[in-house]
């Protein structure tokens, strides 16, 4: 069986190399075209590489590029930052083991229950692990079985949430998705993943055409504008934080901003 993170290295290459046009990078347009984008060998070309070499990338097959060829890659595919990050991820031999849904130290817990803006830590396959107060009353995580308790599902399949986000939804939820994918493709065939995606792919239409598209985005902080059910029009600046205790759970906090209802 091939290796699932080639499969999604080379498609990945596919889907970046389809979004680029003869023009943009200097070559000619040359005969009529059947399908948008460069051509595999026009990538070879500007990469480099043998044809039959990149085709063997595309195809996901058990073949490991070197750091040079991966680079050589992100400049012929004109790759911006975060999308040359995550091939070089995708790249390297991953970990091995099976996923395991984290656990919050308990240091980490008592500093979030302290703060007095909603703040919750997610595990790396975006499992919300441990919420305050604040949190709950603008999330209801508790009131949610473990299993749903995830940030993306929310946001894909719940209806409530959707509602929450308004005219906002499709912004929101299309860059949690390219978010999302960053870390999804270094794990993918692990079970746990698989397993989300699956209920993903079930519960949102939306989410099959954004992950099709492999877009990818790295984590930021910003602003987000929710209406609440019984609090009215919420505004926050949210940010994120990794902890040192586990790289693999991250804090986010939201700082209600002066124009915003307060809580309590």
């Amino acid at each position: 069986m091939a290796d699932p993170r080639r499969v999604e290295f080379g498609d990945f290459l596919r889907s970046r190399r389809e979004k680029l046009s003869p023009k943009t990078v200097g070559l000619p347009a040359g005969r009529r075209r059947r399908t948008a984008g460069l051509r595999r060998e026009e990538v070879a070309q500007l990469a480099g590489i043998g044809v039959d070499w990149y085709i063997r990338l595309e195809q996901g097959r058990t073949v490991s590029p070197s750091v040079t060829t991966v680079d050589a890659l992100a400049r012929a595919l004109r790759l911006s930052k975060t999308e040359h990050a995550h091939l070089k991820a995708l790249a390297r031999d991953g970990d091995k083991r099976a996923f395991t849904r984290e656990i919050v130290p308990a240091p980490v817990r008592r500093m979030i229950e302290s703060l007095t803006q909603p703040a919750y830590v997610t595990g790396r396959r975006w499992d919300v692990l441990a919420w305050n107060e604040a949190a709950e009353e603008v999330f209801g995580f508790g009131q949610l079985p473990e299993q749903d308790r995830n940030t993306l599902l929310l946001v894909m399949t719940n209806k409530q949430t959707r509602k929450f986000y308004g005219a906002r939804w499709n912004d929101v939820a299309k860059s949690m998705v390219a978010m999302f994918r960053a870390t999804h493709d270094v794990w993918a065939g692990d079970p746990a993943f698989t397993e989300l995606l699956t209920r993903l792919r079930e519960g949102s239409p939306e989410f099959v055409k954004w992950w099709e598209a492999h877009d990818i985005r790295s984590t930021a902080a910003g602003l987000k504008t929710m209406n609440h059910p019984t609090r009215g029009v919420l505004q926050f600046e949210h940010t994120s934080f990794q902890a040192n205790d586990d790289p693999a759970l991250k804090l986010v906090i939201y700082t209600p901003v002066q124009s915003a209802m307060r809580l309590g």
